[in-house]
């Protein structure tokens, strides 16, 4: 049970999203699965199911499975780059999906039809000129994510980006990127955030699915074992650091050719996080992985960021007052 609270987490987030906290879960393809969704929504955040590159009729059963855990708010991740993702605009629509986050594209020609069914719609963004824009074409928040964080990324780095994006647009922004615990929650709300999103703390969770080598890895990690790959396809991608990356690295060291690096890499996310290999596999994970040394319920994760997080900032006010 959380203890007394001094400061109050409800701000215009929370309203928009219906949700108790301000802390989304991030839309991880092959992770992000309705029994972790349905433990963040639960627990008071906004749980999130990765769409990825899945079907549609995959993602209705992970839809399935957060309503028969729990009657709260989650949201759906749309890849945009999907092949399928015509099928899962118009299942989100038929399911009547609370909210949408959306990634590697343009989510502009689906808003309207959201717009109509009352589905909040949430941008990932990774700089200003897209923030703007996305706002324009009627984005009701906006997830900025920094460099920091895993799966593929952008170039500003969290501490940079979240305020050059709060002063330009106004609507609320989520923080994401080297968030794990209360110390990154309080930061980035000091930076004018409403709110976090955390991807990595959360598959250190005993409600995800991911295999117990993959949430290892992670908890083994150390402060720079977290690298980039695929630069040159324009698509980079920060995962820890193994056999895959460094077959990848090499090859990028003799100029191999999009395609080549692109197809070397496909399929080696869902064998690290379904089939457990964390050598060929793709360990997608951010910076903040070597932060992580434990797997904890959902609820007691939250519990303790919230707790911090207020424990930071009523400390920060008294010393501000004390001067």
């Amino acid at each position: 049970m959380r203890r007394g609270f001094k400061l109050n987490f409800r701000n215009r987030l929370t309203e928009i999203l219906e949700i108790d906290l301000p802390i989304i879960q991030g839309g991880m393809a092959w992770v992000a699965t309705g029994e972790l969704a349905a433990a963040v929504s639960q627990a008071g955040g906004l749980g999130v199911i990765g769409a990825g590159n899945a079907p549609a009729d995959v993602i209705r059963k992970e839809i399935n499975k957060v309503k028969e855990k729990t009657s709260k708010p989650y949201a759906v991740n749309i890849m945009l780059l999907s092949p399928f993702v015509d099928d899962i605009v118009d299942l989100l629509i038929e399911e009547k999906v609370p909210v949408v986050t959306t990634g590697a594209g343009n989510p502009g020609k689906y808003i309207e039809r959201f717009k109509k069914i009352g589905t909040r719609v949430i941008p990932v963004v990774p700089s200003v000129a897209l923030a703007r824009r996305m706002e324009k074409i009627g984005a009701d928040c906006l997830i900025a994510e920094g460099t920091e964080a895993g799966g593929h990324i952008g170039e500003l780095t969290t501490i940079s980006l979240i305020p050059q994006i709060v002063d330009a647009v106004n609507i609320p922004v989520i923080a994401a990127g080297g968030i794990a615990d209360g110390r990154g929650m309080a930061a980035a709300m000091a930076l004018g955030a409403e709110g976090v999103q955390l991807g990595t703390r959360f598959v250190c969770s005993k409600e995800c699915t991911a295999h117990e080598n993959f949430k290892k890895a992670i908890i083994d990690a150390r402060d720079r074992d977290a690298v980039v790959t695929g630069r040159v396809t324009g698509h980079p991608v920060r995962n820890l650091k193994n056999d895959l990356t460094r077959e990848i690295q090499k090859l990028e060291r003799k100029g191999a050719s999009k395609d080549e690096i692109e197809e070397l890499g496909t399929g080696r996310l869902r064998l690290a996080v379904k089939e457990g290999d964390i050598n060929q596999g793709s360990v997608m994970a951010g910076q903040i992985a070597g932060l992580i040394n434990d797997i904890q319920p959902v609820e007691l994760i939250i519990n303790n960021i919230i707790e911090e997080t207020e424990g930071i900032l009523t400390d920060l006010g008294g010393k501000n007052n004390e001067a």
